[in-house]
């Protein structure tokens, strides 16, 4: 792992992907499933409308100076040397939790790039930030979601009642999965 000298996250590299700062060359990529409303439904957002849109919502995530706000993070494919999705760890508490999100754009699934890239942040977050907790939630329909989190050993912790309020301030149920720092240790580090 190395820190790409303009910013402070990590640039970390997996077999097949490369995990940095989103950036505004990113734009093009973002907008080419940022478009499609299921998706940003599904992640929690509103669908882009343009190209710009894109763009501009990197440059406001780069610009955030929210001490609870980590950074969000490009999930490149090395292959093809396309940015395929965004992997995060948001709502952050220094030393104690953070709650994971990503996305993959539709053309990728299936090939597990979400659980890759988050795997990464997991180390990132449990062995170099000190977190003792990281969470993530997705809505009850999104089993691609939970299919992740299952995946990435996340303990299922049920459903939230009117835990989240999305982007269209409607309040709904999620389903809540988290992993602590000891069964990080206990299932990754065997």
């Amino acid at each position: 792992m190395r820190t790409n000298f303009k910013s402070r996250l990590p640039v970390i590299e997996t077999e097949r992907l490369i995990i940095r700062e989103i950036e505004a060359i990113d734009a093009e990529d973002f907008y080419e499933y940022g478009k499609i409303v299921s998706v940003g439904d599904a992640a929690g957002w509103e669908a882009h409308f343009s190209k710009y849109d894109s763009k501009m919502r990197i440059e406001i995530m780069r610009k955030k100076s929210d001490p609870n706000y980590l950074g969000l993070f490009s999930i490149i494919l090395k292959s093809e040397n396309k940015m395929i999705g965004t992997v995060e760890l948001h709502s952050y508490l220094p030393k104690f939790k953070a709650e994971l999100g990503y996305t993959v754009n539709p053309r990728y699934w299936g090939n597990s790039y979400a659980v890759e890239a988050s795997k990464t942040l997991l180390k990132w977050g449990f062995e170099d930030l000190g977190l003792k907790r990281i969470e993530c939630s997705c809505y009850l329909d999104n089993l691609q979601s939970m299919k992740v989190c299952e995946k990435l050993l996340f303990t299922n912790e049920g459903i939230k009642k009117r835990g989240y309020i999305n982007f269209k301030g409607e309040c709904v149920d999620i389903m809540t999965y988290a992993l602590t720092i000891d069964e990080y240790y206990e299932r990754y580090k065997k």
